[in-house]
């Protein structure tokens, strides 16, 4: 899938380099954009790496949902092409599932995703669809131990920073000739984490890996100058 998506976002990325610059080339080279973001991530558990617990069999977990402010700021190099920063903080949570529902394994675990994309767009008047592509770095801030865990004699959790990958798609409306517009983006991730869990002694008791590959969903308002 993801290698197919590359192929699409190759061949627009050419096409783009073969279109002549249109009404665009007036247009400023910065635009930052204003959105409400919908965090969609997974969580569930691929790995058991270290279970003195024990886990019961058939144990899973998942993470929350969170919608939050989001601010973008993008860069236009030429008509067509452009590099796009975001910044926010996101909050979830890690419960259990199947055999753990109903449980609290991780508790208010905040996210700066640190992500940086290259966008190809094709200008078609005031709608400008575009795709990209770029790194990302997720940043785990303040996680603490559920009350699951905590029950268990885990007081202490912590979960990896991890470098991912993410994808991009999506359209920008200009609406009239002041700079303003709509944005709809959307973003998927692909990223693991290992989350560890320590007794009062701090020795290490509990480790998973976790799949988290979040879809993340925005709308809002951009104006470029």
């Amino acid at each position: 899938m993801i290698g197919k998506i590359g192929a699409i976002t190759g061949a627009v990325a050419l096409a783009l380099m073969t279109t002549p610059a249109m009404a665009q080339d007036a247009d400023g080279k910065w635009q930052v954009k204003l959105l409400g973001t919908a965090v969609l991530p997974d969580g569930k558990i691929t790995k058991v790496k270290l279970d003195n617990v024990p886990l019961p069999a058939g144990s899973q977990s998942k993470a929350n949902d969170n919608v939050v402010p989001t601010l973008a700021v993008e860069y236009f190099f030429s008509p067509n092409f452009s590099v796009e920063t975001i910044c926010c903080l996101t909050q979830h949570d890690v419960d259990g599932d199947g055999a753990l529902a109903g449980t609290e394994l991780v508790s208010n675990i905040k996210i700066l995703p640190a992500t940086v994309t290259l966008k190809a767009h094709m200008p078609l008047g005031a709608i400008k669809p575009y795709v990209g592509a770029g790194p990302t770095y997720f940043i785990f801030i303040d996680e603490k131990s559920g009350a699951t865990t905590k029950a268990l004699g885990l007081p202490k959790a912590h979960l990896t920073d991890e470098i991912g990958f993410a994808l991009q798609g999506g359209v920008d409306i200009a609406l009239g000739e002041g700079g303003f517009g709509l944005s709809l983006d959307a973003k998927r991730y692909f990223l693991r984490t290992t989350a560890n869990w320590f007794d009062a002694n701090g020795t290490k008791v509990l480790s998973t890996r976790h799949k988290l590959d979040p879809w993340v969903v925005s709308a809002g308002v951009s104006y470029r100058f």
